[in-house]
């Protein structure tokens, strides 16, 4: 693996433990070259399919892209980024048990959406705000307003 710091591409491992539930493995690795430390995260390569865009482009599914608009939306909530990250984990499970080569990038919206209804109202409405292209208030009081009913429902 290619040092961060020299770009040297000797290194050796120094601690390896199970992350993640099992899913990753995190390495300690020390350069040979510089001698400094850095960690690596090795996962499975899992077959994940092509996100297809509103406009009908093609994209590989990107968790990253997942993450960051859950941050987004969690920005200034009580949510902790290990939170944020295990939602991101069961989305990309979800997706990846679908089987499909290709999904439409709204399933991967609602799948988030869903996590984001579950885990913080404030947050969801924030999502579905730029999800669902909110283009004036009544639409944030319709949403606020359904929340509000299943909050009484239960």
């Amino acid at each position: 693996m290619k040092c961060p710091f020299c770009d040297a591409l000797e290194d050796k491992v120094v601690d390896s433990r199970m992350a993640k539930e099992g899913q990753v493995i995190r390495r300690r690795r020390e350069c040979l070259a510089c001698k400094r430390r850095y960690t690596s995260y090795e996962r499975i390569e899992e077959s994940l399919p092509m996100v297809v865009k509103k406009d009908g482009r093609r994209e590989p599914f990107d968790r990253a892209k997942i993450l960051s608009g859950l941050k987004k939306a969690c920005e200034k909530r009580p949510i902790s980024v290990a939170t944020i990250e295990s939602v991101t984990d069961r989305i990309e499970k979800r997706i990846q048990e679908m089987g499909e080569t290709e999904i439409p990038s709204g399933l991967v919206g609602e799948e988030v959406m869903r996590e984001l209804h579950k885990l913080d109202q404030v947050a969801y409405v924030r999502f579905a705000s730029v999800y669902r292209e909110f283009k004036d208030i009544d639409q944030f009081m319709d949403e606020i307003k359904a929340l509000a009913r299943e909050r009484q429902d239960r």
